[in-house]
């Protein structure tokens, strides 16, 4: 239940623009229609689900990626997140 909350916040700050982050979150079904291009994951960072978010962003925008979406989410102290990257 607790993943199921954390991807839910992190799909909920998908309205929140980051400006130079070219990234988009997208759900499951925004996703059918995409070419998948491989997984990121951040590991051990601290923060809100707001800063974990622009994190993931920039990394897919560094792996050339025009869209994420979240798989995996948990928080123990530090965040695990996992995303599958799209072209």
């Amino acid at each position: 239940m607790k993943i199921k909350t954390t991807i839910a916040a992190l799909s909920l700050l998908s309205a929140v623009s980051f400006g130079a982050s070219a990234a988009q979150l997208v759900n499951a079904e925004q996703s059918e229609n995409l070419q998948s291009a491989g997984t990121i994951t951040l590991s051990g960072v601290a923060g809100a689900p707001m800063d974990i978010r622009q994190q993931l962003s920039q990394k897919a925008d560094r792996q050339g990626a025009s869209a994420y979406r979240v798989v995996e989410a948990r928080n123990d102290d530090t965040w695990h997140v996992t995303a599958e990257l799209y072209k």
